[in-house]
Order: C-alpha cells, then structure tokens, then sequence
C-alpha cells in the first residue's frame, strides 16, 4: 500500500459541475421533474466535493508560501513561518480526508449490522481450533467497540474448536469496519496435539454479511422446508431430550441454516431466520451486481490454503494482510481483539482505492 497522501484529480468532476449548472439554469429542465430531482441531487453532491478540494487546494496554497518563507535570512521570518507550517499541516490532513469522504459516495451496507460467519477450512483439527479464536477475536473486538453481539448459530469439533459458528455484531460501523475480514485466513504454526514440533498450515474461512431487515426479505412459508433435532455437541443432558435444533431450507435456493445454540426451539427458529434473511439478502446484492450467484463464495473460496487473504505466523509472530501488503505482529493481542490496524488500515485502503477509481482521468 503506497503511503504517498491521495490527492484527488476532481478535473472530470469540476467538468460535470459546469455542465449541471448549465442544464438546472435550462427551465426545459424543469419539464421532467424526476430528472431535475436526480440532476439536483448530483448537482449538490458535486458542488459539495469541488467546495472540499477548494479548501484543500488554498491550504496547500498556504503552505507552500509558508515554506518559501522559512527558507529567509530573516530569524523572525522563519519562526513565523514554522508557525504557520505546523498550524496548516494537520489542517491539510483533515481537508484531504474530507475530500476523499466527499467524494465516496457511502455504501448503504455500512450502517447495519454484521452478520460474521467462521468456518474451519483446510487442515483438519487445527483448522477448528484456528476457527475458534478467529471467533474469539471478532467478539472481543465488538466489546472493545463498544457493540453488542450474539452467537447465532456455533458447531463445535470433536477437541472444542469451530466447524462454524455464525455471529451476529450490533453496531454502528460493524460492517464497514468488518465486511474486508471477509475471506480466507491462513494459519502457520505448531499445533498442540504434534509431537514432532512441525509448522503445519491450516485455514478458516470468514465471511460477513449486512443483516436483512425482516420487511425486505419476506419469506414465504411454503418456500421454507423445516425441521427440528435433537441437539448434539457440548450443552449437557438438556440437548439431548428435547428437540431445540431447528434446520431451514430455502428450497428456491437451497439455502440451509442450522440452528441449536440455545435451549428454546422457538429462539432457535428465530436466529436461522435472521441468518437466512441476511443471506437471501446478499445473494440478492450479487445478482444485482451481475457477480456469481453466492456472494459468499467469492468472499471465503474454497477454504485452500492457498487462496489466503492474511497469513497468521506464530513462530514469526506476525500477521500480513496480502490484499494491502501490510504486516503487523503481536499475534496474541490481534487474537484477543486488538484488529483495529488492521480493519482501519484495510477500511482506509478500500476508500482510497474507490476516490482514485472515481476521479480517474478517462482515457
């Protein structure tokens, strides 16, 4: 990832300012009222980030005469002048965020909540081990914010790691920061059950969905194949007695979610539906975006180790972010929920990426 600062070319978008200035001064305009509402609309959102790269480019302005004069003879110039550079530095910064966020337009996901899935991939027992803390991270990570979360649905392996787990996390942001976890998480270590002290590589796949509002995904009764079980696994005699596990089928789609985490089949019942909701609702995003039928599987592969998206080092105790070249180290402390480098540096990447796709030059 380039530490050079973005400095947005806004050369195409001052273009298209002008141009709507001129057709919202046209009263033919006027004679499409859907069209003048949308023209209105682009014309606001244009106008607001021209008026942000105004701002940054008189702060740049101010600096560089600022510099000129440091380079005087005069010791009281000079002092003026190292004055005024500290005072607009941490301005500019600001005022090139403000810029770059005025420019993207948000992404209507980022304010709900994240519906985080885990599941071991590759590498056997050590694959649900490596699961199990992934899940331990994003939960701590969540109380450390501040947010809520709940465990929707948790499949334990024979040792006590995570074949899946599905994890619900409440709370402004949760998506944008999360949704880039998204993917294939390659661990290298020395796993506790090996004698030989060999590094074995193992992987778990995570995947992060925006949670459906119950009114925009309606699922229709006859669409819905559901059954309940007993529940097996850890959670004493009570699981085996009653039948709290409950399995939904989408049959349009296919879709399974199974559910036994807690002791109520109604509670149980309540959570597979929050979890299909959210699916249905991101398979519905991926065929909007003309992208593979499951979103899903473009995000977690097929849970190789080879397609990774961060590699977990313990004998180097360091973590590297492949997408973004980024490596930081403390594997323990990233585990217990100390993300936010990475899930802001990766936030931060992702917004770059789509202010220099916007303001790119045609060819």
């Amino acid at each position: 990832m380039s530490d050079t600062p973005l400095r947005p070319d806004l050369s195409n978008l001052r273009r298209r300012l002008s141009e709507l200035e001129g057709l919202m001064a046209d009263p033919a305009t006027f004679g499409d009222s859907r069209r003048a509402a949308a023209l209105g609309a682009e014309l606001r959102f244009t106008s607001k980030a021209v008026k942000a790269d105004d701002l940054l480019t008189g702060l740049e302005k101010e600096l560089a005469e600022a510099i000129e004069l440091s380079k005087e003879s005069d010791p009281e110039m000079r002092r003026m002048a190292d004055e005024e550079i500290k005072r607009v530095t941490p301005e500019i910064e600001k005022a090139r965020e403000a810029l770059i966020r005025s420019i993207v337009p948000p992404n209507p996901d980022d304010s709900r909540n994240a519906m985080v899935e885990i599941r071991a991939g590759t590498g056997g027992e050590e694959a649900s081990l490596f699961a199990s803390e992934l899940l331990r991270a994003y939960t701590r990570f969540a109380e450390k914010k501040g947010w809520k979360h709940e465990l929707m649905s948790l499949s334990h392996s024979d040792l006590g790691g995570v074949r899946e787990a599905v994890v619900l996390i409440e709370g402004e942001g949760a998506t944008a920061l999360l949704r880039h976890e998204a993917g294939v998480h390659r661990v290298q270590r020395v796993p506790a059950t090996e004698a030989s002290g060999r590094v074995h590589t193992s992987a778990a796949t995570v995947a992060v969905l925006a949670e459906a509002e119950e009114a925009e995904v309606v699922l229709k009764p006859e669409d819905l194949d559901m059954s309940v079980a007993r529940a097996s696994g850890a959670g004493g005699q009570h699981v085996n007695k009653t039948e709290s596990a409950v399995q939904i089928i989408h049959k349009p789609t296919g879709l399974m979610v199974y559910c036994a985490d807690e002791r109520s089949q109604l509670r149980n019942r309540q959570k597979a539906l929050r979890v299909l909701r959210s699916r249905l609702l991101d398979l519905t995003r991926a065929k909007e975006r003309e992208a593979r039928a499951d979103t899903r599987k473009n995000m977690i592969g097929s849970g190789d180790r080879s397609e990774r998206i961060r590699t977990y080092n313990f004998p180097q105790n360091r973590i590297t972010d492949h997408r973004i070249d980024l490596t930081v180290h403390g594997i323990e402390q990233v585990l217990a929920g100390d993300l936010d480098e990475l899930v802001n540096a990766l936030y931060e990447a992702d917004l770059r990426t789509r202010a220099e796709a916007i303001t790119r030059p045609s060819a």
